[in-house]
């Protein structure tokens, strides 16, 4: 081979299911469709939190933290070094973010395809109609504000 010509790029990795992501836009890409996980905190392989919470927020910030409180998961990816996918006895996909010896372990709760199907099914005149009735409801409560009788 010459100077002059260079390798074929190799192709992106494929990863179905299982496997190690290192890439952080691969890894916010995963992180922001969860919705409502369990969420259970390793350190030096002993469990020191668990709970349940939503994905409230993931980001990619150098000096901000990950946060998990009341309930909200605020996920920087910054805070990691890669994120392992595994998949649990029962076959649903749990994700380990892991930064040398802290493991964060998301299961999720809610399923995007269950999720989809309710999205799908409000159609326009649905979300037009909720929206009309919200604000009529919300003009009602200003007029009796306006008017104590």
């Amino acid at each position: 081979m010459s100077c002059n010509q260079f390798p074929q790029s190799l192709p992106a990795p494929c990863i179905i299911e299982t496997g190690t992501i290192i890439n952080p836009d691969d890894i916010y890409r995963l992180l922001g469709q969860l919705g409502r996980v369990r969420y259970i905190h390793y350190l030096d392989n002993a469990v020191r939190n668990e709970g349940e919470g939503c994905v409230q927020e993931v980001f990619a910030e150098a000096h901000q933290s990950t946060l998990i409180a009341n309930h909200a998961l605020y996920l920087n990816i910054h805070s990691f070094d890669y994120l392992q996918l595994q998949q649990l006895p029962d076959g649903r996909t749990c994700f380990d973010l892991v930064q040398d010896n802290r493991l964060l372990r998301l299961i999720p709760l809610t399923d995007p395809l269950v999720t989809s199907e309710v999205s799908a099914n409000l159609d326009d005149a649905a979300l037009e109609a909720m929206l009309t009735h919200v604000l009529s409801a919300k003009w009602d409560v200003q007029l009796d504000d306006d008017y104590p009788f």
